[in-house]
């Protein structure tokens, strides 16, 4: 157990002043040189190691099929993605589905939707379900990404991954989540049942959106790398060291809605340690992938 806390320590800190980063980084400028970029050892990277910062978005577009793997297109295929999105604007100003007023996470929903076919007949239809699940990945990515149009397609492609990729693997979380914490803190698992607060964890907030109004972005981005470089199963390590670092508290309640309720507005200070040590247990459970998993 001490080992294992001063791994964890030592991860953090070191991300903390950026020694570790310093080889990935050189490491992940020798694979971005290749004239054709090689999807799958970018996944491994992803999935072994934080993307640096400066890299990040150029590896999310690629991964999430926004731009093809070679370079010389790159440019000319966001010249066609901004052309597409601004028609589609068009289009929906015409048909007055948006103004200048609109927020800008509104018109990427509207621009998804119609590119979906799932506009409404109406604009004061209310949303869907899975229109709020959109509309919480665009408010973060909205933090992480300063140009709109390439903000709107990493959105769409990402929330479209989720929904086609890992649509049947994210139902199964909330199972493979109970799994976990009873191998983790059997103890904590029992109170969470006794107070009938299992069936009633924000699981939409954790897996559906991916932490995104939860974790604020810089330890948010570390998991997406993660969830788009391939493993959806990390967010089930998130919420165990979630439920694992508030496990005082979680016992001081006595109600599912309490507990629902404080899970759904945890303490923002040392949510990027949460994501370390939830990535070495993805990492001691699931060991280090060799490949994308």
């Amino acid at each position: 157990m001490a080992d294992d806390s001063q791994r964890n320590f030592r991860s953090v800190y070191y991300e903390k002043v950026g020694f570790r980063g310093v080889e990935e980084k050189k490491s992940l400028e020798i694979l971005l040189k290749d004239d054709r970029l090689d999807i799958e050892k970018l996944c491994t990277f992803s999935q072994r190691f934080p993307l640096p910062s400066m890299y990040r978005i150029l590896v999310w577009k690629v991964l999430l099929g926004i731009i093809p793997p070679h370079h010389e297109s790159h440019a000319l295929v966001m010249k066609y993605r901004k052309e597409q999105y601004w028609d589609i604007h068009h289009a929906l100003r015409v048909i007055r589905f948006i103004n200048d007023s609109t927020p800008q996470v509104d018109v990427f929903l509207r621009i998804h939707q119609l590119e979906s076919g799932k506009l409404p007949r109406n604009v004061a239809f209310p949303l869907e379900p899975e229109d709020e699940v959109f509309l919480a990945i665009a408010k973060a990515m909205e933090e992480m990404v300063e140009d709109p149009i390439e903000c709107y397609w990493l959105v769409s492609c990402f929330v479209n991954q989720l929904n086609s990729k890992h649509k049947d693997s994210l139902q199964q979380l909330p199972k493979v989540l109970e799994q976990y914490l009873n191998i983790e803190d059997n103890r904590l698992l029992m109170h969470l049942k006794a107070c009938a607060a299992m069936s009633k964890l924000p699981y939409d907030l954790w897996f559906k959106k991916c932490f995104a109004g939860c974790l604020p972005e810089s330890s948010l981005q570390r998991v997406w790398d993660k969830v788009i470089s391939g493993s959806c199963k990390i967010l089930v390590f998130v919420a165990v060291e979630i439920l694992l670092t508030f496990k005082m508290k979680i016992i001081a309640l006595n109600s599912a809605e309490k507990i629902t309720q404080f899970l759904e507005n945890i303490p923002q200070d040392n949510t990027d340690a949460i994501v370390s040590k939830a990535v070495d247990l993805w990492r001691t459970h699931c060991g280090t992938p060799a490949h994308s998993v």
